[in-house]
């Protein structure tokens, strides 16, 4: 059989190369599934040599990593005593045919003992990690890998305060179907009161929906980015909020939309009044005077300016303007300095260019090193994960992949495994760690709706979630079993009537929350490895003597399990060794169990 070539891959200084840590080298290799016998690498310092002939390193042998529908990935760590590193890959096929493959492509196979010009310290077929640069190291900040996130949308989570409430606020009922425009009273005050609620739950990370001022119950028209929103409360309330849950071990991350700002904020004001004479008529992506703000419906109408999506609400930053830059790095560090927030998660991340983010992650992080930077963005985010722009991004191509499989059987088991590999080879190790999954949000489905109300899916599909890589979330009343459809159902006011809460889903998210604490590190470090048997699907997770099996039935008949060895930690549906549909199990094995 003879190796195809054209499915073989590796780039210098990407996720294919990159360091780990200061000085462990992780790489990868990609090809053709089921075509290559081995992979070893080659390599040493360029410029260590005796008597003209390069001194190597020893080989290294490569180990089988993962592998999607069409290709497999092979990983080794290298490390390199002054810092630099020649490095190739000789490559056997399963006819027994060897090749090198390096910067030029692929040549005969190099005799690194001889004196022959291919072999020689300068030699150009080799990859090559010039130096170890410390500073372009993709740094992660390592809070994040222990954080339990919980998304609040602050208008609909509690409503702690009636003085500050809107005109015309409704009642809080969590049975409602709340309109777009609706409001409800949630603040500030609301969120305080029910600290000590998500303490008990394990919560140790908050993401709030935006909370500056502006006319929406959604707030991302923001009218002004250094003021909190008069409905939800009070620099004062805010500054007492995020003193209380730092006390409490919890950290906040709030909503950058920096994408846009809204048309009732002072600059778009501006510019309406004064034309091309405002001094923000820069500001904006205007195509020509004057400015035509006629609608044709609510989210398509003929104006003359850039927005978000067609929304004419909300017209869209001019981000290459220094003047720009400048306001949202100032908006950007003020909330880091004055009040001590911990992240920012960026809105419409994507549709803002680089040259921004990049000046963005230097000025956040020459305040707070280990600042948290979060994009919204719902696709393979690979651009913005270099290391100088965000950390991470919400996982929703992760989260797509998960309810297609558990809760709407659109896709085969192997596919689940194929599309979760895919995005996990996308990325550094250190990447996939600070990716923030989740399986519903403000702009989705609740996770219950999706799964068509039963929840021994959702216990699978949370389950699943909090045993990968990446930091997972939980969205406000999802671990009371609520329910809702697209955006606005999906923002339902918050189910605080005892009564009315689902405690076994309480208990199940608490013990959840805590099983992930307890493993954290063979959750976060462990090698994985996957195996499919029609629609059980199990993983393993082994680090250092310790190894978590974690086995899925989402099939339609029982499955009996030998369960000799190891120790049950958590499951669901699991009875005398027999696994219902539906359930999932949870196995430890270590040296101290």
């Amino acid at each position: 059989m003879i190796m195809n070539l054209s499915a073989i891959y590796h780039r210098p200084e990407s996720e294919y190369a990159y360091l780990y840590t200061a000085s462990e080298m992780r790489v990868r290799v990609r090809t053709a599934l089921d075509d290559i016998a081995k992979i070893v690498i080659v390599s040493g310092d360029p410029y260590e040599t005796l008597n003209g002939v390069w001194q190597k390193e020893p080989d290294v042998e490569m180990t089988r990593g993962l592998a999607t529908e069409t290709h497999q990935y092979w990983e080794a760590k290298l490390y390199a005593p002054h810092n630099r590193l020649n490095y190739g890959f000789n490559i056997t096929g399963l006819d027994g045919e060897v090749l090198f493959y390096g910067d030029q492509g692929f040549e005969p196979l190099i005799d690194e003992a001889s004196d022959t010009k291919d072999a020689l310290m300068g030699s150009n077929v080799y990859f090559k990690m010039p130096y170890f640069q410390e500073i372009d190291r993709f740094k992660a900040p390592e809070w994040v890998k222990k954080t339990i996130w919980y998304q609040i949308f602050p208008e609909r989570f509690a409503n702690g305060d009636s003085s500050n409430d809107n005109e015309g606020t409704l009642p809080w009922n969590p049975d409602d179907h709340p309109t777009r425009e609706a409001f409800y009273g949630g603040d500030l005050r609301g969120v305080i009161d029910h600290l000590d609620h998500l303490v008990d739950l394990g919560i140790n990370g908050i993401y709030f929906n935006p909370i500056f001022e502006a006319p929406t119950n959604h707030k991302y028209d923001t009218r002004n980015y250094l003021e909190i929103d008069p409905h939800f409360g009070t620099k004062a309330d805010f500054k007492e909020l995020v003193d209380k849950a730092h006390a409490r071990g919890i950290k906040i991350m709030l909503d950058a939309v920096f994408n846009h700002i809204g048309d009732e904020s002072p600059e778009w004001l501006d510019v309406l009044e004064n034309g091309k004479q405002s001094k923000y008529a820069d500001w904006f992506h205007i195509h020509s005077w004057p400015i035509t703000t006629t609608p044709k419906s609510e989210y398509d109408d003929d104006s003359n300016y850039e927005t978000f999506a067609f929304t004419r609400h909300m017209p869209k930053l001019n981000t290459a303007n220094p003047e720009v830059q400048d306001y949202l790095l100032e908006i950007s560090t003020y909330w880091i300095r004055e009040f001590g927030i911990d992240a920012w998660r960026i809105d419409v991340a994507n549709e803002v260019d680089h040259h921004f983010w990049k000046r963005f992650y230097k000025t956040v992080t020459a305040i707070e090193p280990d600042f948290y930077i979060l994009g919204e963005i719902w696709t393979s985010a690979q651009p913005w994960l270099n290391g100088d722009e965000f950390n991470g991004v919400m996982n929703y191509a992760f989260t797509g992949s998960i309810i297609d499989y558990f809760a709407k059987r659109k896709i085969s088991a192997d596919k689940l495994i194929s599309n979760l590999n895919v995005q996990l080879m996308l990325n550094r190790d250190q990447t996939n760690q600070m990716m923030y999954n989740l399986l519903d949000s403000h702009d989705a489905p609740r996770v219950l709706s999706l799964a068509n109300g039963d929840k021994d899916i959702v216990k699978q599909m949370y389950a699943f979630m909090f045993l990968q890589q990446g930091t997972p979330d939980i969205y406000y009343g999802s671990e009371y079993a609520m329910t809702g459809d697209n955006d606005p159902d999906n923002r339902k006011p918050m189910e605080w009537r005892p009564d009315k809460q689902d405690q076994d889903m309480y208990a199940f998210m608490k013990a959840l929350i805590q099983l992930r604490k307890d493993q954290l590190a063979v959750l976060v470090d462990g090698d994985l490895a996957w195996r499919v048997e029609g629609d059980i699907v199990s993983f393993t997770r082994s680090l250092l003597g310790t190894r978590l099996t974690a086995t899925f039935n989402a099939s339609v008949a029982t499955y009996e399990m030998s369960i000799d060895k190891g120790q049950v930690i958590f499951a669901n549906h699991l009875s005398d060794g027999i696994l219902e549909p539906k359930g999932f199990v949870v196995i430890l094995e270590s040296e101290t169990v």
